[in-house]
């Protein structure tokens, strides 16, 4: 039996939440765009068939590990910003806190304070497990993040057909 992570957690500006079915234009827009899938995966874009299958996957992992990726929506206004949250499939190298935001949001602030929370919620679930977070070498902007939420890199590895670097977080 997995620990159980709170289905939705609150920023001064932010709700983290599950998806839903209404989140796919929004996600599929964003998963289209090749500058925020540059470091994703295989650095692939999303068409909107393959976008609902990876929403289907979030859910799914939720359903199976009892966390996962939430959705970043804005409080002011409901818009969804993009994801945060833990991503632990079978095979997966670690148990990793990741993040994606939409190209429209960057440099506000909103991937800080989104995955801020969320790593609030690691220890309760991480199981006695380092978090990692596995970023591209290229990835400046996530590399930056990490280190601001308090991780430091501790390795390399291939995934999915590149290196990643291994960022361990306190």
């Amino acid at each position: 039996m997995h620990p159980q992570a709170p289905l939705t957690l609150d920023t001064p500006r932010l709700r983290l939440r599950p998806f839903n079915g209404a989140d796919l234009d929004a996600f599929a827009a964003m998963s289209a765009d090749a500058e925020v899938m540059r470091f994703i995966g295989d650095g692939s874009v999303l068409d909107r068939a393959m976008s609902w299958r990876a929403l289907a996957g979030m859910l799914g992992h939720w359903a199976l590990r009892g966390y996962g990726q939430w959705a970043i929506e804005r409080k002011s206004d409901g818009v969804l910003l993009g994801r945060t949250g833990f991503i632990d499939p079978e095979g997966w190298p670690g148990f990793e806190l990741g993040w994606l935001l939409d190209r429209a949001h960057w440099g506000q602030g909103y991937a800080f304070e989104a995955t801020q929370a969320a790593l609030r919620e690691a220890p309760a679930l991480q199981q006695g497990r380092p978090l990692i977070s596995l970023i591209r070498p290229a990835n400046e902007p996530s590399i930056r993040l990490a280190e601001r939420l308090g991780a430091r890199r501790t390795g390399e590895l291939e995934l999915l057909g590149g290196p990643c670097w291994v960022y361990t977080h306190a």
